[in-house]
């Protein structure tokens, strides 16, 4: 049985969709099967792993809100499995608030699929609002990306307390799975003191990789596919692959 990692935080610019879409392609290589769920209303996951977003036929929110059967929208390719978004996700959010148990929608279509995956990554959106609420709910852990600037941890409190509620009241299993230290400006001195500050505040819970400010890595998107493969050599590829592996040894 797989597990399920929602990849969350409520500021935006991150790293958070660049983390779900190479540890997704990366895992890959690794010989895992997985699963990238993109759970946000831009789809960018959706598009990072080579797909068209106006050309899938069915979308994940065909999934939750017409009760299409997972196994029709996902689609396979190089990088991974990938139950793409579609812009009609925004609505989502208005349509689930008049549904019963509306912050469960997202695990009942994941458990159909998750005996088939040894990782599912759900890319939840940049907010704490319903969307991310089914992903937190429909996960076992979540892995939070924190860039190593000066808003780090700003927020993050926010995150826990939402974590501490939901584990409370909705999802007893959930879990922090791991924090990601990303744009990480090996120059200065500040992005390492945010880096002890953060591994200060989550004990045991940060990758020991630490991600690095990478032009490859702002590249790979606009083709459409993963750094892995854009530029293997390039230092973000490295970092993610590394990453990868520490994954696995923690699965």
């Amino acid at each position: 049985m797989g597990k399920i990692i929602a990849v969350v935080n409520q500021k935006g610019g991150v790293g958070k969709t660049t983390t779900a879409v190479n540890l997704t392609a990366a895992l890959k290589e690794l010989g895992q099967k997985v699963l990238l769920c993109d759970f946000d209303p831009q789809a960018n996951a959706t598009s990072g792993m080579g797909l068209d977003k106006r050309k899938i036929k069915y979308s994940i929110y065909d999934v939750v809100i017409n009760e299409v059967a997972p196994e029709e929208a996902i689609v396979s390719t190089n990088y991974g499995d990938v139950l793409p978004a579609s812009a009609d996700l925004a609505g989502a959010a208005v349509e689930l608030i008049s549904a019963q148990h509306r912050e469960l929608q997202l695990e009942k279509a994941l458990q159909k699929v998750k005996a088939n995956y040894d990782v599912i990554f759900v890319d939840c959106p940049p907010s704490l609002e319903l969307l991310t609420l089914n992903g937190l709910c429909a996960a076992d852990g979540i892995l939070v990306p924190v860039q190593c600037e000066y808003y780090a941890l700003e927020g993050l409190s926010d995150l826990m307390s939402t974590l501490r509620m939901v584990k409370k009241r909705l999802n007893p299993r959930l879990e922090i799975f791991g924090v990601a230290l990303t744009m990480f400006d090996g120059r200065t001195n500040f992005s390492t003191q945010v880096a002890q500050e953060v591994r200060r505040h989550f004990p045991g819970k940060v990758f020991a990789t630490v991600v690095p400010r990478n032009i490859r890595l702002a590249e790979a998107p606009s083709h459409g596919i993963p750094v892995t493969s854009y530029d293997r050599s390039s230092r973000g590829s490295v970092a993610y692959r590394a990453m990868a592996e520490e994954i696995v040894k923690k699965l």
